[in-house]
């Protein structure tokens, strides 16, 4: 019998471990790269015998497939994909593809922010509890190369709104989704389309599964009964009582999983390692998750206490004559500045831009006059935020380079500013993305 054909389009992360999951299962596997290929992703498929090409596609091959397995960077109306959906061949992703030889625990984590920093979270905590979890998705490794290679008993997975997109079968055991709001509308047609797109991190779940929320976020509360979710419902919020669910009450967390008044689990937010607002909700997601998996109380605690957030994610770097520099490279959207801002309380001098994804710089304007003293604009075009911004800070200054940003930043700075790249827009324009932006920002720091 003739072996299936499965051909994966995007030779990253992703790619390489679905290639050599599909290689493990018997499939006959062709990868194809319209970039160039990393090196340590080369000697994958050569130790695997898989067969690749980069800088273009062959559409002769491509369209031989009887599966194609596309990275999420990939969007719907790329050519290449007109040709395959126009064929009709079956198109996946890596996640799905993967879930369909696993019977492991699946816990989902979406939202437009948040999601690295709950995912890490939760992962830290199932790994502190002694569990056999893994960790990938968005963040970490490919899930399919651990089901390939490296089983683990629960993943804990970061799914952006494109690899949900990219499901039909896969089922979370327990879905978290964080917050809503408008990103990526270059991608979809509307914004409802991307909110149908995060809720379907509750698709193929039973009543048997968990659904957790936050209670608080007006687009997810508005769309809440146009979806049918079948999962026991765990709301979070700061605002009101949540049972079951996670609620604030005199500055405690109180998570109760029973419709009544005995708590499961309360804690301090005054000793949770990440502070601001959006954290505590980030905490709340994560606690409520290791509760429905019955993880002692004290390891939620230890772990909520003791955990470091990513690289990239309001990572506090370095502190220079007094003055505190920030990497927040991975806030590529207005509300993750917002939710930046939010947790500083010092004057700011904000490192700002990059490639706008249709921007409303409104959303920050309060917070901007309130806490910014000088924005630093690194970006090729700054014209959005000169528009924004120039009634409310005196100082707005163009440069084009990490190193010239945080020369400018120092020299604008007194002792006790906090200095803060917080960009809220990609990163391609001057930088391959926004790890490599991070990192020309510490190394800039460094310099001093």
């Amino acid at each position: 019998m003739e072996k299936k054909k499965i051909v994966i389009l995007g030779a990253g992360e992703s790619g390489a471990g679905a290639a050599v999951l599909a290689k493990a299962k018997g499939y006959d596997v062709f990868v194809s790269d319209s970039g160039a290929i990393k090196d340590k992703y080369k000697t994958i498929f050569s130790e695997n015998k898989i067969a690749y090409e980069e800088k273009q596609h062959t559409m002769e091959k491509i369209l031989q497939a009887d599966e194609v397995i596309k990275s999420p960077g990939i969007p719907s109306k790329a050519p290449v994909m007109k040709k395959i959906y126009e064929k009709k061949i079956p198109v996946s992703g890596e996640i799905e593809f993967a879930s369909r030889y696993t019977k492991s625990k699946m816990i989902g984590i979406t939202g437009t922010n948040g999601k690295t920093t709950t995912t890490l979270l939760t992962h830290h905590i199932l790994t502190k509890a002694g569990l056999k979890a893994g960790l990938a998705g968005n963040v970490g490794h490919s899930l399919a190369m651990m089901v390939a290679q490296d089983p683990r008993d629960y993943y804990v997975l970061e799914l952006s709104s494109f690899q949900l997109d990219d499901m039909k079968t896969f089922k979370a055991d327990i879905a978290i989704l964080l917050n809503i709001t408008p990103d990526h509308l270059d991608r979809y047609p509307s914004f409802e389309n991307y909110i149908d797109s995060k809720f379907s991190i509750t698709r193929n779940q039973t009543s048997a599964d968990a659904f957790i929320y936050c209670e608080d976020d007006l687009v997810i509360a508005e769309n809440l009964s146009q979806h049918n979710i079948s999962a026991q419902p765990y709301p979070f919020s700061i605002k009101k009582k949540t049972i079951p669910g996670a609620y604030l009450d005199n500055n405690e967390i109180i998570i109760n999983l029973k419709n009544h008044q005995n708590p499961t689990f309360t804690m301090s937010i005054h000793n949770l390692s990440l502070q601001g607002r959006h954290n505590i909700y980030n905490s709340m997601a994560a606690a409520v998750a290791a509760n429905i998996l019955n993880i002692r109380k004290e390891v939620i605690r230890d772990c909520l206490s003791d955990f470091r957030n990513a690289e990239h994610r309001l990572e506090h770097f370095a502190t220079v004559h007094g003055v505190d520099y920030v990497n927040d490279s991975k806030a590529t959207n207005v509300n993750s500045t917002w939710y930046a801002l939010e947790s500083y309380h010092r004057p700011v001098i904000l490192i700002l831009g990059g490639v706008d994804k249709g921007n409303d710089y409104s959303i920050l304007k309060d917070l901007v006059c309130e806490k910014v003293k000088a924005i630093v604009c690194l970006g090729k075009d700054n014209k959005k935020i000169h528009k924004a911004f120039k009634d409310c800070v005196k100082m707005i200054v163009d440069v084009s380079s990490a190193d010239e940003a945080v020369a400018t930043a120092s020299g604008l700075a007194t002792k006790g500013d906090v200095i803060l790249l917080s960009p809220a827009c990609a990163s391609f324009d001057l930088f391959e993305n926004y790890e490599d932006r991070g990192r020309q920002f510490k190394r800039a720091v460094k310099a001093l």
